[in-house]
């Protein structure tokens, strides 16, 4: 039995990490639930380990994704970033716009130069 999110360590390291799994209960692999190098909190390693039955051990998507908690379009996913980017291809993506959505750079750019043109002008 593991000790609680609060008292463990590593717990803590992966949430600091944004490397905790939020549902390692969906996790049925039979390796995850009897040998202790292997955690189902540590998403990293969850999904790596999902990747390489699969890739090298032959193993079926279906079977595989099931296993680990995940539908199949997420191992697809999964795979194609690994393939591109290596083991950091399997960290979590942050979620939402990486950057200003709704103003274009050219808009905020004619807005600026317009408000330095004319002083009088204001945002309102």
């Amino acid at each position: 039995m593991r000790t609680t999110a609060r008292s463990d360590p590593k717990c803590e390291v992966l949430r600091v990490t944004a490397t905790l799994n939020p549902q390692p209960e969906q996790v049925t692999d039979p390796l995850f639930q009897t040998h202790p190098f292997f955690d189902a909190r540590d998403l990293v390693q969850v999904r790596y380990e999902m990747v390489r039955r699969v890739l090298l051990e032959g193993q079926t998507v279906q079977t595989t994704a099931a296993a680990f908690g995940v539908s199949r379009v997420t191992w697809y996913h999964l795979r194609q970033r690994f393939e591109a980017a290596g083991l950091a291809g399997l960290l979590p993506q942050p979620k939402g716009p990486q950057r200003a959505h709704k103003l274009s750079d050219d808009v905020v750019a004619f807005i600026l130069h317009l408000l330095e043109t004319e002083p009088a002008l204001r945002l309102a």
